[in-house]
């Protein structure tokens, strides 16, 4: 099934977390909002749209391509003050009732991020918006910025239903996202899905990759776009990092696919290089995260809420925070595309654990990632899923064989409701094992709980 492209559907223009950005405008106890995510994600295109379509006036303000703004957050952090400068500057007359403000890049003044204390205390009528790349490090830092007095949100790559807005397809992500039963797809769709899936694992996320992909469907341009942005990442590091972990954070950065290649994905620090120690490499680890450009998921031997409680935060997976990322750092070559689905098995499947871990981790929040390993290690889950107030285990398969005996593992020791599974296959539940083909997994939760409540319904009949 394929739409004309649609303007309206192009990249940026749809992403799932605008409508939090409208809750926050209309909310009645707004505090200035904080958007961070890793570098290229799209937090300023966002903002901007979100500034245009839904205010009177745009106030934007970026802190590194203006650098002389940052006297204004020097003197006095005074919010009448600042923005009686601002609107001079501007030329402009900053409106509380009409204009959004926007500090865009906000890491580079530390001031203005101080600021935004003052706002939400003194003069909360103002609509005050704030991004900028490398923030989770900033925030990372005890007292580096006013605790409770914003709101945080945070943007991940486009995930595959935004992908599929991107691209034209907005009958096809309207298909999964209004299904009311646990059915399967209908062959073609499910059949063209795949095919998009396939091509969302080598162009990923990332808004200018998906640009690209739109404008040439040429895989060597995305591909030279993937690049220059882990080019941008690397010199991130140079730029922003401890001097002692710059080059600990390329080796730890670079062996991302590495670790991902071995059938037991469990990050090892002697990977990296003979000597590696954790405790010479953790704090390169840690600021990969902060930055947003690795996802760690947690070994969970004992399964119970809170689950957070009991992960061993010593045994983990790392995950990049883009598949297509990953197949730029592999070197996977674009011809892989055309060989049916080998890219789906490629790596051991990393690039299906990857592409699911991305989801989950942009629908999940601030709940880290987390997969469970048997005390005798001889059963694993790929990842547990807290849905509901209960703990289901998600099992993850690149093709069409989902045989497995670790499921059946978790289900006499942990009796949960309903087991998932995630593949190539159709949607089906059968024998209390919920598949949830790949393409849905954004739709896991809603998914889940059409098929718990026929379940119920099921067992309530005489």
């Amino acid at each position: 099934m394929t739409l004309s492209p649609n303007p309206l559907y192009y990249i940026g223009m749809i992403r799932n977390i605008y409508s939090r950005l409208i809750e926050w405008k209309s909310g009645g106890h707004r505090k200035p909002l904080l958007l961070k995510g890793a570098r290229q994600t799209g937090k300023t295109y966002l903002l901007k749209q979100f500034g245009e379509k839904e205010y009177g006036h745009l106030c934007y303000y970026n802190f590194e391509k203006s650098p002389e703004i940052r006297d204004f957050f020097t003197r006095s952090l005074d919010p009448m003050g600042i923005i009686e400068s601002l609107s001079l500057y501007s030329k402009h007359s900053i409106n509380a009732a009409t204009d959004l403000l926007v500090f865009d890049e906000i890491q580079a003044c530390n001031g203005a991020l101080t600021s935004l204390k003052y706002f939400q205390e003194e003069h909360p009528e103002y609509h005050v918006a704030a991004a900028g790349s490398l923030l989770g490090i900033k925030l990372s830092v005890p007292g580096s910025f006013p605790v409770g007095k914003v709101s945080l949100l945070e943007l991940h790559p486009m995930t595959f239903f935004e992908f599929l807005e991107a691209v034209g397809e907005h009958g096809l992500r309207e298909l999964l996202d209004s299904k009311k039963s646990v059915g399967p797809v209908e062959g073609p769709f499910h059949e063209e899905l795949i095919r998009l899936l396939k091509t969302y694992y080598f162009v990923g996320g990332m808004p200018e990759a998906v640009q690209a992909h739109v404008d040439t469907h040429d895989p060597q341009h995305v591909r030279s776009v993937q690049e220059e942005i882990l080019n941008t990442y690397e010199l991130d590091f140079s730029k922003h990092a401890p001097v002692d972990d710059i080059p600990k954070l390329s080796r730890v950065w670079r062996s991302v696919p590495v670790h991902l290649s071995h059938e037991n994905k469990k990050f090892i620090f002697s990977a990296i290089r003979e000597s590696a120690r954790a405790r010479d490499y953790s704090s390169a680890l840690q600021w990969l995260s902060d930055a947003g450009l690795v996802h760690q998921a947690y070994a969970v031997s004992h399964v119970e809420m809170p689950l957070d409680s009991f992960t061993n935060r010593d045994v983990f997976k790392v995950y990049a925070l883009d598949t297509g990322l990953l197949a730029a750092m592999a070197g996977i070559d674009a011809s892989t595309l055309a060989r049916g689905n080998e890219l789906f098995q490629t790596y051991h499947g990393a690039f299906v654990e990857n592409y699911v871990a991305q989801q989950l981790r942009a629908g999940a929040g601030k709940t880290p990632l987390a997969y469970w390993k048997s005390d005798g290690k001889k059963a694993e889950i790929d990842f547990l899923c807290q849905i509901d107030g209960a703990v289901l285990p998600l099992e993850v398969k690149a093709g069409i064989n989902p045989k497995s005996k670790s499921l059946q593992s978790f289900r006499e020791q942990y009796a949960p409701s309903i087991l998932l599974r995630s593949t190539l296959l159709n949607l089906k539940c059968d024998g209390g094992i919920l598949n949830v083909p790949l393409y849905m997994v954004n739709a896991l939760e809603r998914v889940v709980r059409l098929a718990l409540e026929k379940q119920t319904a099921g067992a309530g009949r005489p």
